[in-house]
């Protein structure tokens, strides 16, 4: 689908999101789990809290979190920038309590915590920080999440065309990145009514996608849509990973729903304030244009064939048939299409997209034989671990992660949490 044929149909669900929203998610404020979604989901949550111990890792569970128990908050809320002004000490949300339990205060790439080399792990943790930068007593927050916005942009090194490397010390892009700095910049843009900003968040989804987007040899497209996972000289992986595919789509889907919920109005660029006109018309193209990059990858991911499936589930690699379907990246791609389903209705509509974020949902319900023959519960009933997740710290393992991944824990609880919001948007 083309942009230019997006843009008018898009332009108006922008101007309509809060009539459709608004009451829905004040009916499930008080009780984040007003649904059995088949598996035991509080467990799921505590077991990503206890295990994450790396700085994306706790960006993550932070964004999860948010959308479990503060929806408002989240920039999937009805209107997130308003709710983020009545934040208070006193029932500090567990979000962003949480995020003032991991936040370490450092300097440049790690003013928020030590990324390890990386530019965008760090910045996972951004959205947080700017919240909590809100609330007296919490200033330094705020302070940190500025010094991260001032690295990410100013001093990080950037490829050929302009997309910011994921690591400190060489250019090298990684998909994941996509998660972690847009939807900070994004956010912190609309915060500070920095116009320059919010479009430098969009560009760098558009410069990601033009270097890693995989260049499928025609006649065969099987996988055309799909990112390659890493391009550089350190850890080049060109393989199409399917939890770096998702880790690009739903971070775009955080930064499309905050370019529709920013306001129109007291933006700034380049220190002059920037007519309202101008920001909604570049608001329509820019919410064109994230939602054909989103479906894109999504739509490559539905019909990527059988051979890229197993069990219900992705496999670690949509280009290795020999590997394991796994439920991380499957279940952050299934929770991207749940918010799809809410943000463009008529662009991700009920019969394909649904119908596929369902059947990966529903299979996390059930069981599976391991290489024992043994048959498990996806998700364990006893403690919330999800299974067989990828290596969390080696995504090229060719075996089955059993004991619970910290990130695909947190994937587990946004699907929850976009399912949850699906129904009560009355579109699920």
């Amino acid at each position: 689908m083309r942009i230019s044929s997006l843009i008018p149909l898009i332009f108006t669900l922008a101007f309509q999101w809060s009539t459709t929203r608004g009451t829905l998610l004040e009916s499930q404020t008080h009780n984040p789990f007003p649904f059995d979604i088949g598996f035991p989901i509080k467990k799921v949550v505590a077991t990503a809290l206890n295990i994450s111990t790396h700085s994306w890792e706790f960006g993550t569970a932070t964004q999860a979190l948010l959308e479990l128990y503060d929806p408002d908050l989240s920039v999937f809320g009805d209107s997130p920038f308003k709710e983020a002004h009545f934040v208070s000490h006193s029932a500090l949300p567990r979000g962003l309590a949480y995020a003032a339990e991991k936040i370490v205060f450092g300097t440049g790439a790690n003013a928020l915590a030590d990324g390890d080399g990386a530019v965008g792990d760090p910045a996972s943790l951004g959205v947080g920080a700017v919240l909590l930068g809100k609330i007296k007593g919490y200033e330094q927050f705020g302070a940190a999440a500025e010094e991260t916005f001032e690295y990410v942009t100013g001093g990080a090194p950037r490829a050929w065309n302009g997309a910011i490397s994921h690591r400190t010390d060489y250019v090298e892009l990684w998909a994941d990145f996509v998660y972690m700095a847009p939807p900070f910049l994004a956010y912190y843009a609309v915060d500070s009514s920095n116009f320059t900003l919010l479009r430098e968040a969009i560009f760098q989804c558009q410069a990601y996608r033009e270097i890693l987007h995989y260049n499928a040899t025609w006649p065969d497209a099987t996988f055309d849509g799909l990112w390659e996972h890493i391009l550089g000289p350190v850890n080049n992986d060109p393989g199409l990973w399917s939890t770096g595919n998702a880790w690009a789509a739903a971070g775009m889907a955080r930064v499309l729903a905050t370019v529709i919920k920013a306001p129109a109005f007291g933006f700034k660029g380049h220190d002059a304030v920037v007519e309202t006109t101008k920001v909604t018309q570049w608001r329509s193209t820019a919410i064109a244009t994230l939602t054909t990059l989103i479906k894109e990858i999504v739509d490559a991911a539905i019909d990527a064939g059988p051979d890229a499936y197993d069990g219900g589930l992705i496999k670690n690699y949509y280009d290795n048939p020999a590997i394991f379907g796994e439920t991380s990246g499957s279940s952050l791609l299934a929770a991207t299409v749940y918010r799809m389903i809410v943000l463009c209705p008529e662009v991700f509509d009920k019969h394909k997209y649904y119908k596929w974020a369902e059947s990966i949902r529903k299979t996390l319900g059930g069981t599976f034989v391991d290489a024992n023959g043994t048959t498990l519960e996806h998700v364990d009933s006893g403690n919330g671990t999800v299974r067989p997740a990828v290596n969390p710290l080696g995504w090229g393992d060719v075996n089955p992660w059993m004991t619970g991944s910290p990130e695909g824990q947190s994937f587990v609880t946004m699907l929850y949490a976009a399912w949850r919001d699906c129904i009560f948007a009355g579109q699920c």
